[in-house]
């Protein structure tokens, strides 16, 4: 079995960058990219394991791409987690109600986020 393949969409490089480094050092596939719709085109196309997706991005925001993605046949089951600067309770709230299984807060370190995406791999029974 493959591991698991994660979609990361974050507009900025070198935070997209240190991502992917850190998921494919515990063991994870990456595709990355720098938007919101580019995440949405490459979801249909790849079918990740698990979509980790920036809040505020060009082109189209993170809360824009989660709830597209839940409201398509082919990818409203993939777990979508969020990455965010915006710690307010009411930004985290938008994030559950567009359908997020998680939301994590930035900044953050590389291994604790591996482990928390590797815990809902597990969940999802991805992993």
């Amino acid at each position: 079995m493959n591991s698991p393949l994660i979609l990361v969409a974050e507009d900025e490089r070198e935070i997209r960058e240190l991502i992917q480094f850190s998921l494919e050092m515990a063991g994870l596939r990456v595709v990355a990219v720098p938007n919101g719709q580019e995440a949405l085109l490459q979801a249909a196309k790849i079918m990740p394991d698990l979509i980790l997706l920036d809040v505020r991005m060009p082109k189209m925001n993170g809360l824009e791409a989660c709830r597209a993605l839940k409201q398509t046949a082919q990818t409203k089951a993939i777990p979508v987690v969020f990455l965010s600067a915006k710690g307010q309770e009411a930004d985290i709230k938008l994030g559950y109600e567009a359908g997020a299984e998680a939301y994590f807060l930035k900044p953050f370190t590389p291994e604790e986020l591996s482990l928390r995406l590797i815990r809902i791999l597990r969940k999802y029974g991805k992993l």
